[in-house]
């Protein structure tokens, strides 16, 4: 697929910060009921103006990029908890919630519409076959479409992954990014064990036109850039997340507050590291999570 015929956004000169963490963020601000395994999709269900609020703090903040609170309003989470009849209705309130809180405080943000993996992050064991979660993403973003600029495909865990989740999206017409994340060890390959050359070249018959590393230490990202930096010629960049450690086997049924919150990512070590991206060539910046408003406000400071 050549360059002029792939979908893209138009993005600020310079470096594009992006938002922080949503999920996290929610707990934060005492989002922590409802159905196990939904996570940021419970506070769609039982205080959407939370959400509201998060997506307002980011564009104070400085993001320029906001995406959607859509990590786990997809089937397979719903589904178990007895609201898979919500999987519509859930998915629209979160783009309305972006859309309303970019409309309010600055009309030139862009929506980014997520989607993540179906059966658990960080597990590329736990990937299905494509032909089985192509029509989910695809159901997803079908839904999503109206409501976003394009379509962030994050937490990525293999090439497969990322593959079905671009497929879906691209299926819109909207422009596609794909967000891979990587080892806990610093050596900056997904967590499938491929090399992000490897997983790049997988997307090479898509329409995808970002690519990015994302919820995984910052170290990773940091040995991955100069090789997302040469990829070329999209935009690429990264988002880690602050916590302590992912373990091997951690699964979509275990307690995300076992994870940990590591005490040396405050905004200003962040935006060390972050500055270090740019300079290997990252456009685009933001956080994951455990990666707050405060973080994207210092962020914002330090790259102007």
């Amino acid at each position: 697929m050549t360059a002029a015929t792939i979908p893209t956004v138009t993005l600020p000169a310079g470096v594009v910060l992006m938002d922080g963490g949503m999920g996290q963020e929610l707990r934060r601000r005492g989002q922590t009921e409802g159905p196990p395994g939904l996570w940021s999709a419970n506070a769609l269900l039982r205080s959407p103006e939370t959400v509201l609020e998060v997506h307002r703090d980011y564009i104070r903040a400085g993001a320029r990029i906001i995406t959607t609170d859509t990590y786990s309003t997809k089937r397979p989470r719903l589904e178990p908890a007895g609201l898979g009849d919500r999987l519509e209705a859930l998915n629209r309130l979160a783009g309305e919630l972006a859309c309303r809180a970019r409309d309010e405080l600055n009309p030139d943000v862009l929506i980014a519409g997520s989607l993540a993996p179906l059966y658990g992050s960080y597990r590329p064991d736990l990937v299905r076959p494509f032909a089985e979660i192509l029509p989910l993403y695809r159901e997803q973003a079908e839904i999503l479409a109206t409501y976003v600029d394009l379509f962030l495909c994050e937490t990525m865990s293999s090439a497969a992954e990322a593959f079905a989740a671009a497929t879906g999206a691209a299926s819109t017409g909207k422009p596609v990014w794909v967000a891979w994340t990587l080892d806990e060890a610093g050596e900056g390959r997904l967590r499938s064990g491929e090399s992000v050359s490897e997983a790049a070249a997988a997307l090479e018959s898509l329409p995808v036109s970002g690519l990015l590393a994302n919820c995984c230490p910052p170290e990773s990202i940091s040995a991955a850039m100069p090789e997302l930096a040469a990829l070329g010629p999209w935009p690429v960049g990264g988002y880690a997340n602050g916590f302590a450690t992912v373990p091997a086997g951690w699964g979509p049924g275990d307690p995300v507050a076992a994870l940990g919150t590591r005490e040396d990512l405050g905004p200003e070590a962040y935006a060390r590291h972050v500055q270090g991206w740019v300079a290997a060539g990252a456009r685009l910046v933001g956080g994951c999570c455990e990666i707050g408003p405060e973080h994207i406000r210092r962020l914002r400071e330090v790259l102007s």
